[in-house]
């Protein structure tokens, strides 16, 4: 018991704000919501390419890193684990067999309009997968050197990233 006679001794007290209580809700509607608001944050934020730059983020930050790393078309290739890895590590921390999925698309023909990855190695047909990433090679085709023109300039916004280490843009030129 408290010395303080206006203090409140436990749940026999009347005088406790009913405004803080806990409110019963149904635990179905409360998943129906939950879920609907967790799916169609995933959907804008990853699943849906930006419009401005045509890219989801995957995308982008697979170019801007390997940008950065200096993988560029007049440069030799460099094995595509390394790049999915290095991705993962810096920007994009969602495992990467996802990384690497979207890696191989932006080199196939198929996949896309316009290749923005050299590739080197069996980047799959549409009835059968790519090769591993330790067994293919990879590097910025020069179509995607036009996406990251002026990019120096402080032509896009820059934002931090997962973990605040460093900075990646939210679009590309």
């Amino acid at each position: 018991m408290s010395d303080t006679p206006n203090t409140p001794t436990g749940p026999e007290d009347d005088s406790e704000d009913t405004s803080l209580s806990v409110q019963p809700i149904s635990l179905q509607d409360e998943m129906e919501r939950s879920f609907l608001d967790y799916a169609m944050s995933v959907i804008m934020a990853r699943a849906l390419p930006d419009v401005r730059d045509g890219l989801k983020p995957v995308h982008r930050r697979i170019i801007w890193d390997m940008e950065e790393q200096g993988f560029r078309p007049d440069r030799p290739f460099v094995k595509s684990a390394r790049v999915s890895g290095d991705t993962m590590a810096k920007y994009h921390p969602h495992g990467d067999g996802a990384i690497y999925d979207a890696l191989v698309r932006m080199a196939q023909p198929f996949s896309v309009r316009h290749p923005l990855i050299d590739f080197h190695g069996n980047y799959g047909s549409p009835d059968f997968g790519p090769a591993a990433s330790r067994y293919t090679e990879c590097r910025l085709h020069p179509l995607a050197m036009q996406l990251l023109a002026d990019i120096d300039e402080e032509t896009v916004d820059m934002v931090a990233t997962y973990d605040g280490s460093r900075e990646e843009p939210t679009v590309l030129p």
